[in-house]
């Protein structure tokens, strides 16, 4: 993957870019410039989602880059996720064919689990933030396992993984699956290091993803605490570090992921930022930087999706 930066071998054997476009939240006309920007800028790792109703516009910008010869679809590593009222293992294949409708692709790289929450079949858990208990469905995400490892016999998904799965949860479906999982996709940043996360991942071989790498700045208030919340970018260890390599606070947390042998998909539709986020590849961070950006742990997460805590199989 020529351009891709740094890359890993998935527990696939598939190759995967450390750093990815993230389209959370970008909207439809917004990510498809976006996505362009990112691919001429040397990103070869696009991250989105079925619940993020923008695949259609990332799918058109891979299209064109690769109509214009820029890439070729073997150079483009495209992840997407199962939304979690397709939980049910006889619907898992459909939702993933809508994606791939939408993405006008094929097949795509890595497929992963959304949540290990299950919602009923057809249902919208965010028209219900105030009485989500109406659309919880009882699926175990081993059984949504079950109907994911197809996906990969079918050459639909070259790789599976999840997302938002705690080490208990991750554990569990490692005993329990016949295709092992290749990606855990989480909140992960210096205030929310999950160092027991990352230690088992790394023990059993499942690269973890970093979302919310920089702190989340533009995340929805539902998702927030609704508390004053530290700002991880204007940290002095932080701004301090970025000082010393002549870099900025978000390419130092995206590099600090990187010299952890994790992934990191940041997300922005701003060209200067996207290019500026992958301006990255011509630094490592010392290991005294590494350990200070270690002791800033507090255990934050800047993503709780507040809405849906006080459910029993919530992961956190």
């Amino acid at each position: 993957m020529a351009g891709a930066g740094p890359t890993a071998v998935l527990s696939s054997g598939k190759k995967m870019p450390l750093l990815g476009l993230g389209t959370w939240q970008s909207k439809a006309e917004e990510v498809y410039n976006a996505v362009k920007v990112a691919i001429d800028a040397g990103y070869r790792h696009i991250d989105t989602a079925w619940v993020y109703k923008n695949e259609k516009e990332v799918g058109q910008a891979i299209k064109e880059k690769i109509a214009e010869g820029k890439i070729k679809r073997e150079d483009v590593f495209v992840t997407t996720k199962l939304f979690t009222a397709f939980s049910r293992p006889e619907h898992v294949r459909e939702c993933m064919m809508q994606s791939l409708a939408d993405l006008g692709l094929d097949y795509v790289d890595l497929y992963l689990i959304h949540s290990p929450l299950c919602f009923k079949y057809g249902s919208n858990p965010f028209a219900h933030a105030g009485n989500p208990e109406e659309v919880y469905d009882e699926v175990d995400y081993v059984d949504t396992w079950k109907g994911m490892e197809p996906l990969v016999d079918e050459g639909l998904a070259k790789s599976i993984g999840v997302s938002n799965f705690n080490k208990q949860q991750l554990e569990r479906l490692v005993q329990n699956c016949r295709i092992k999982p290749a990606v855990n996709q989480v909140e992960l940043h210096p205030y929310l290091a999950q160092q027991d996360l990352v230690d088992f991942c790394k023990r059993n071989n499942v690269l973890l993803t970093a979302y919310s790498a920089l702190g989340a700045p533009a995340r929805p208030k539902s998702f927030a605490s609704g508390e004053e919340e530290p700002v991880l970018m204007e940290d002095p260890s932080v701004v301090a570090i970025a000082k010393k390599y002549g870099k900025s606070s978000a390419q130092v947390l995206l590099r600090y992921h990187l010299d952890r042998g994790v992934s990191a998909i940041p997300k922005s539709v701003t060209p200067s930022r996207i290019q500026a986020n992958f301006d990255i590849m011509n630094f490592s961070l010392s290991k005294e930087d590494l350990a200070s950006l270690g002791q800033l742990d507090r255990k934050l997460r800047y993503v709780g999706a507040n809405l849906f805590v006080k459910h029993k199989f919530f992961p956190f």
